[in-house]
């Protein structure tokens, strides 16, 4: 049996993660702040639920406590969570510190935490994989790129930054769990037809399954695979 933990796994593609994986035969911890929105997924797609709030030290540690204490170990963890925060006060020049903030703690300082908590499970498994959900918006060669779309969207101090940041704490998580034969990578799952995208209209028309494709060929890597990547459904993104 195979035991694996997504955060903000409630909607979009968390919930396709989770989803997948439960396809796959995998036992699969649904974690979300609410329990009730937790609860109703982890029924749809045949989860389990797990209350868990990547920002709160205590209900982390609740969380690492119930793995440990009901499996004692764990397979695939895949760092899910994250908010956009509020896109207006990210520009340079009208910049909102607390907005910053609020991005870093959970799409950045969440994964640590949640990667620290659980680091104890993961080393109890015979072949554990680690998946963070970065964004292509994180890579500073699509950012300065002239040719890349993504080097003409608005300058942003929060969300870009902290999925760069997010692609740099892959790295170092990869080279530190190297030997004890755990991969951990950052996957890019592309703009997709969810809550975080509605209010941009861009008319994407990719599905939150369509995103969550390259996670969970990420999350069932075989021996062999690689570590402290970063990748997208055409393969390698660039830093």
């Amino acid at each position: 049996m195979t035991i694996a933990l997504v955060t903000g796994a409630n909607k979009g593609i968390g919930r396709e993660i989770a989803a997948g994986l439960v396809a796959r035969g995998v036992t699969v911890l649904l974690c979300a702040r609410d329990a009730e929105l937790g609860a109703t997924a982890a029924q749809e797609v045949g989860a389990r639920p797990m209350v868990l709030d990547v920002t709160d030290d205590g209900s982390v540690r609740a969380a690492a406590r119930e793995v440990g204490e009901r499996w004692g170990r764990l397979d695939v963890l895949v760092n899910n969570a994250g908010i956009s925060g509020d896109l207006a006060s990210q520009a340079p020049g009208r910049i909102d510190l607390a907005n910053v903030r609020q991005v870093f703690e959970t799409n950045v300082l969440g994964v640590i935490r949640v990667t620290e908590a659980m680091s104890p499970w993961l080393r109890r498994s015979d072949a554990a994989r680690v998946v963070n959900v970065s964004s292509g918006v994180g890579s500073l060669g699509h950012q300065t790129d002239p040719g890349h779309y993504m080097s003409g969207l608005p300058a942003s101090l929060a969300y870009p930054p902290s999925k760069t940041a997010l692609n740099a704490v892959t790295v170092q998580y990869a080279r530190a769990f190297a030997r004890d034969g755990i991969l951990v990578n950052a996957v890019a799952p592309g703009a997709c037809a969810t809550d975080f995208t509605k209010d941009l209209g861009l008319g994407i028309t990719r599905t939150a399954a369509d995103g969550a494709a390259v996670a969970l060929r990420m999350a069932t890597l075989g021996a062999d695979g690689p570590t402290g990547t970063f990748v997208d459904d055409e393969g390698t993104v660039r830093w």
